[in-house]
């Protein structure tokens, strides 16, 4: 019997993990190994370890964990959660079932791009969702925003920041004069001609037959959860102008007793250094609901 059950194994939950683990408290951590930003070669903004490798930086923290006793890793699918708080049972997609007295969702969210050919290939390297993240290495120059919805103005508005913008409206959405005019202040081209495709390092090739040249594009992406396994379980989900996540209150408890979740499948907006924190908070609430069980 674990204390606790980790499914996900990526910034959040480790974070969590770490801080069960210097509790001295029995972590398992349950890994499929499909990080959301495994797409990307370098990670930045995250403080100590920017411009690292991903797989670097997740390989390094993994070590870390994995050096305290109690910590135990299994890499493998959770497909089911049944029992309840104290006696919970996880089935893995091999038939092998665990037991653990709380769980925690880390599981993340999968990204939902635009239809357009050759956005899914650049996911990561030359197409983005948050400048932060990725904005300050274009160096000031053309920046392409494909609209998905009401988001991608606020895209639109901030990533002046960080050069040239041009917003490629693509037909996702309707501006009004206000929004037009606010745009324009900000130094934005808006771009009526829908998207036929996207070629080369960044060129977006429209309708019309012109090609565009980018340094860099951004699209705001709708998130739902990785895989059924929250909703399956019957945990509330709520939707954000991001998408989907998994409804926690602020323990990060969600809305059954004794499973917790936390990192981008329950919170918005999302970097590693948000994972990492929403982690850190999450390990620690666990711990406390298994020193107070009664609160």
């Amino acid at each position: 019997m674990q204390d606790v059950i980790v499914i996900g194994g990526s910034y959040a939950g480790m974070a969590a993990a770490l801080q069960l683990a210097r509790a001295r408290r029995k972590v398992l951590v349950i890994d499929a190994g499909q990080r959301r930003n495994r797409f990307a070669s370098h990670s930045h903004g995250f403080l100590g370890q920017d411009g690292a490798e991903p797989n670097r930086i997740w390989a390094e923290a993994r070590r870390q964990l994995e050096a305290y006793p109690t910590v135990d890793w299994v890499e493998g699918t959770a497909s089911g959660i049944t029992g309840r708080r104290d006696d919970f049972r996880v089935t893995l997609d091999n038939g092998e079932a665990l037991s653990g007295r709380r769980i925690l969702l880390a599981t993340g969210v999968a990204d939902q791009l635009p239809d357009i050919p050759g956005i899914s290939e650049r996911w990561g390297q030359t197409v983005f969702h948050c400048p932060y993240c990725h904005g300050y290495e274009l160096d000031q120059g053309r920046i392409g925003v494909i609209a998905t919805g009401p988001m991608s103005l606020h895209q639109a508005q901030l990533l002046p920041e960080w050069g040239e913008v041009t917003f490629l409206m693509n037909d996702a959405l309707t501006l009004d004069p206000d929004q037009r005019d606010d745009l324009r202040r900000r130094g934005v081209t808006i771009e009526e001609t829908p998207i036929a495709k996207i070629t080369g390092t960044a060129e977006v090739k429209l309708q019309d037959g012109r090609t565009l040249s980018f340094a860099g594009l951004f699209t705001a992406t709708r998130t739902e959860p990785s895989g059924p396994l929250a909703e399956a379980t019957g945990c509330t989900l709520v939707e954000t102008p991001m998408g989907s996540q998994i409804l926690t209150g602020d323990t990060k408890e969600t809305s059954i007793p004794g499973i917790f979740a936390c990192g981008d499948v329950a919170r918005a907006p999302h970097s590693v250094s948000l994972a990492v924190g929403d982690g850190a908070w999450a390990g620690a609430q666990l711990h406390r609901s298994l020193v107070w069980p009664e609160g």
